[in-house]
């Protein structure tokens, strides 16, 4: 196994191990790992120079995908549902990336948040449909043939998320390492050469949108079934800027770093409010500045300075 790999399964284990000394943990790493997985769609996106400042509608479609089939179509299984929030957030995506990808810098990330806005909007008035802003309630999934109680559903899930973080993992590696990884960086260097070589820019952009909006309805069907319950909240503009925060927090050198990123904040978050609830977002402005002024390559920088640059960059 290459050892960015090894790093990754290091990291997951510990995060397995976790909530076993810390039981309230199962929730914050459950929920943390599935932002994780929609900020890891942000970084796809930024190693091609594109800052979408939309992507939480995705998260949104995949919540709420989740949330109305179990509601409107009696479909409880876990895997069906995971399933399914991936394909339509997918769907999703392709559809407003095949006009999106066509424009870069300012312009990308304004139409991207324009999108995001008539989503929220639709999430917000459709009261027939996605509960308007009440929302949806997520009821317990069953995993096959299991009907769990909530308590060892939530064990399963966090089991879940932190499996399907290893396994993306590994695929999120192989992706970047491939040409059309390599083409990706390329687009942000140097476009035109890309053109010049047969690349289509175009192309790339567009497969890279359509896994990045896949990875955001993974995460947003996950917290869906961490939280119980969906809002329109979900595909606001701040969450869209909260996963960008995330992805540059972290770092967009590797998979790993989105992932980082989102465990951080959530576990500042968690001591902040324990600590000061009424100066929590005063503690996490201070640790993000630091990070900012000390790791401008993001916590991920700090890995990767240990093990050097001997072929582990895409962790």
């Amino acid at each position: 196994m290459p050892k960015p790999l090894i790093g990754l399964a290091a990291g997951v284990a510990l995060l397995a191990a976790l909530p076993l000394a810390v039981p309230f943990m199962t929730f914050v790493v459950t929920l943390a790992v599935a932002k994780g997985f929609a900020a890891l769609g942000v970084a796809l996106l930024l190693r091609a120079g594109l800052i979408s400042l939309g992507h939480a509608m995705y998260f949104a479609i995949g919540a709420y995908t989740t949330a109305f089939l179990m509601q409107k179509t009696g479909i409880t299984d876990f895997a069906i549902l995971v399933a399914a929030s991936i394909i339509v957030a997918t769907l999703a995506g392709l559809a407003f990336g095949a006009f999106l990808v066509r424009y870069r810098a300012i312009f990308f990330a304004m139409l991207n948040l324009a999108v995001s806005m008539v989503i929220y909007a639709l999430c917000s008035k459709l009261y027939g449909v996605t509960g308007g802003t009440d929302g949806l309630r997520v009821g317990v999934p069953t995993v096959f043939a299991w009907v769990p109680e909530k308590a060892a559903f939530d064990t399963f899930l966090l089991y879940a998320t932190l499996g399907l973080m290893l396994v993306l993992g590994w695929l999120g590696h192989r992706y970047l390492k491939s040409p059309l990884g390599h083409a990706l960086a390329a687009v942000h260097t140097n476009e035109v050469r890309l053109e010049y070589l047969g690349v289509s820019a175009w192309s790339t952009l567009l497969t890279a949108y359509g896994i990045s909006a896949g990875l955001a309805g993974l995460g947003g069907a996950l917290s869906a079934m961490a939280i119980g319950h969906v809002l329109p909240e979900f595909a606001f503009w701040t969450e869209s800027g909260h996963l960008v925060l995330t992805a540059v927090l972290g770092g967009v050198g590797g998979v790993a770093g989105p992932f980082i990123g989102s465990i951080f904040l959530e576990l500042v978050h968690v001591v902040a409010v324990g600590v000061a609830a009424e100066a929590w977002n005063l503690i996490i402005g201070v640790a993000l500045i630091c990070v900012i002024f000390f790791l401008p390559r993001g916590l991920f920088g700090l890995i990767e300075g240990r093990r050097g640059k001997t072929g582990g960059t895409d962790l």
